[in-house]
């Protein structure tokens, strides 16, 4: 079983930055998929970046696209979404997502469906004020 606990949420002014916070913990495969969605209010939830830990693969939506980057901390097992150039609407909850694969290409955007993630965290608000 896969733990995955978001932090660092917050509310900024439009142009500002946010860094979320990943902790994963209680790995079964030899590679992931580690995912940030997010979900405005009366909207779908989306994938925003995705990380693939066997070669470091990432993966963006397009609107964030130059924005935002997903990195890992291999040391800690923390895997961060810095948030850059904030626009009002990258407001929503985030949420942190994990599958086990050994391919890349499983984190690429064809397969960013909440189907295709087994561990989902709880989430973390994000409020970007213009």
């Amino acid at each position: 079983q896969v733990q995955l606990v978001e932090s660092g949420g917050g509310s900024v002014q439009a142009g500002g930055s946010l860094r979320l916070s990943c902790a994963a913990s209680g790995y079964i495969y030899s590679q992931y998929c580690i995912g940030w969605f997010r979900q405005a209010p009366g909207k779908e939830r989306d994938g925003v970046a995705t990380f693939f830990t066997g070669d470091s693969s990432t993966y963006y939506a397009d609107s964030v696209k130059g924005r935002f980057t997903i990195s890992q901390d291999n040391a800690k097992n923390i895997f961060y979404l810095q948030m850059n150039s904030l626009k009002p609407e990258d407001t929503a909850m985030y949420y942190c997502a994990a599958r086990g694969t050994l391919r890349p290409r499983y984190c690429s955007g064809d397969y960013w469906r909440d189907s295709e993630y087994q561990f989902w965290g709880q989430g973390t608000q994000v409020t970007v004020s213009s």
